[in-house]
């Protein structure tokens, strides 16, 4: 599988000017964690939530600083082509938690830890799925999705000691 399965795409990106404030305000409006910061189309850095408060914050820079005082470069990119394995490799040997999804030089996209993450669940599930179902007399799910049990069915929880 390609890394561009787990993907979200497209990446927010802001300019090196941007300010530090309107770097925090998009990623809220984005719902995102980090930004890739371009300077002329091309990829200059990365900043992430912790970089403005670590970075920022911590370090007193004010609001209205650009994010380029902020932002990690060089960045630890992924190609869109190669496979998923290679992003848990590079997630490993590099410590990071995100990487931009590079196109040749245009970024056209971001993995996280959490989207691989996301990925090891959806393969668990498929390799268990079909296991749970010959184990199961009824299929899984919560009891307000398959209704309750009948009382005395044998297969109702036994009644709570000391009520």
């Amino acid at each position: 599988m390609d890394v561009s399965a787990c993907m979200s795409a497209p990446a927010v990106s802001v300019g090196t000017a941007t300010t530090i404030r309107e770097a925090a305000r998009q990623m809220d409006v984005h719902g995102v964690g980090c930004l890739i910061v371009t300077e002329g189309g091309a990829l200059r850095g990365i900043v992430t939530d912790r970089d403005i408060a670590v970075r920022a914050v911590a370090a007193g820079l004010g609001c209205d600083d650009p994010v380029g005082e902020v932002m990690t470069a060089p960045v630890v990119t992924v190609d869109v082509a190669d496979d998923i394995h290679a992003a848990y490799r590079t997630f490993r040997s590099r410590g990071v938690r995100r990487l931009p999804v590079v196109d040749g030089q245009r970024v056209v996209g971001m993995v996280t830890v959490d989207d691989l993450l996301m990925d090891v669940f959806r393969r668990v599930a498929d390799l268990l799925g079909p296991v749970a179902w010959s184990v199961l007399d009824e299929p899984p799910g919560p009891r307000d999705e398959i209704g309750p049990r009948a009382p005395g069915d044998g297969k109702s929880p036994p009644a709570s000691r000391g009520s």
